[in-house]
């Protein structure tokens, strides 16, 4: 999975890349102090991976992980060249997700690109400028569709598609909130649009708002992503960047005497998931214990294909048990077996959420 993280030059995007990633990606109190887009993967916490591999006592495990792109400040005319400009809208088209990071706290300290703290300004600001990069790229399209309608009368559908979106993006509106049926957004998705993407909005707040998770600008956040279905998630980058230096014991005492109950990046982490409505299946034995990505509904020989292609080829069957199940039998497949959790499952099987799979197949 990999995220980009945008946002307006000094509402906190690279410390809390820092912080999420530890990879050092230089933060300082003017714009464009990010001049290429810092990658780092973190590692997706799971006691569940941990627990399993601890029961059968496995040499290697492994965690699934994400990976973020600190993508540089967009300012206003970033279509147009403006600040990084273009350049950087093209490191946006190659992530799965955005997490917008918004500023949500007053600081004299630390200057805002506008002057004024803002955050559906800001929201605005960028939306409009991946807005006009989307408009770009359908005149294009357009004109290519055009001209094949006119020998290909096939074409006028997606024509018709593709000037319905342009419609609503000239409007204002991002890709992602348009009414569009199955068959469109199908369409629209291979278009590879900036504002179709799903969004998370994080919203930066202060220490001191930090435990409450909530402010007059967050209010604000929330009821913008709302109107156009997308994730808010409450960060302190301050907070997190602390959090980095810690190890878990630390960790844990630190959230308590903040009372903060989830630390921003777990809390990310859980939003993405939910969003492009990821899970995880796991398979464990002696040599590794490990979590594996899949979209929720995928069918048992597909998900076997995620581990080897070899395993989707030759599927033959899943033997598979939640993992809530196993742990009450205390990782005994024996035990599980007499109490029939232990199931056997064929390709039309989905997967679910924390099932513990064995697959068997043929070479």
């Amino acid at each position: 999975m990999k995220l980009g993280i945008v946002g307006l030059p000094n509402v906190g995007k690279s410390t809390l890349f820092n912080a999420i990633t530890k990879a050092g990606a230089e933060a300082a109190n003017y714009p464009f102090c990010t001049i290429e887009p810092n990658v780092g993967v973190v590692t997706v916490p799971d006691e569940r991976v941990t627990n399993l591999s601890r029961i059968y006592n496995s040499k290697k495990t492994i965690y699934t992980t994400i990976e973020f792109s600190d993508i540089a400040g967009l300012v206003k005319g970033a279509s147009r060249g403006e600040g990084l400009g273009n350049k950087f809208l093209g490191h946006i088209r190659e992530v799965e997700a955005i997490v917008h990071v918004v500023r949500c706290f007053d600081d004299d300290n630390v200057v805002h690109v506008d002057g004024r703290v803002d955050p559906i300004n800001d929201i605005e600001t960028i939306n409009m400028e991946l807005i006009i990069a989307d408009m770009e790229v359908l005149e294009r399209r357009i004109q290519k569709t055009e001209k094949v309608a006119k020998a290909d009368k096939s074409a006028n559908a997606e024509l018709a598609v593709l000037r319905k979106v342009y419609d609503g993006l000239a409007d204002g509106n991002v890709a992602r909130k348009l009414d569009l049926d199955e068959k469109e957004a199908s369409f629209v998705k291979t278009l590879d649009l900036l504002t179709f993407k799903p969004v998370i909005y994080a919203a930066n707040v202060s220490e001191d708002d930090a435990a409450a998770g909530d402010n007059e600008y967050v209010a604000q956040v929330r009821e913008y992503a709302a109107q156009e279905g997308s994730e808010v998630v409450v960060i302190c980058a301050k907070i997190e960047a602390e959090l980095a230096e810690l190890d878990d014991e630390e960790r844990a005492m630190f959230l308590e005497d903040m009372g903060i109950e989830e630390a921003g990046l777990d809390k990310l982490i859980k939003s993405s998931y939910a969003l492009l409505n990821l899970i995880s299946f796991l398979t464990t034995g002696e040599d590794e214990t490990r979590a594996w990505t899949i979209r929720r509904g995928t069918l048992a020989p597909q998900a076997a294909g995620k581990i080897h292609t070899d395993f989707e080829k030759g599927f033959i069957r899943a033997e598979t048990i939640a993992y809530d199940k196993l742990m009450e039998c205390e990782g005994k497949l024996s035990a599980a077996k007499e109490h029939g959790w232990l199931r056997s499952e064929g390709k039309e099987y989905e997967v679910k959420d924390g099932d513990v799979v064995h697959f068997l197949f043929n070479v």
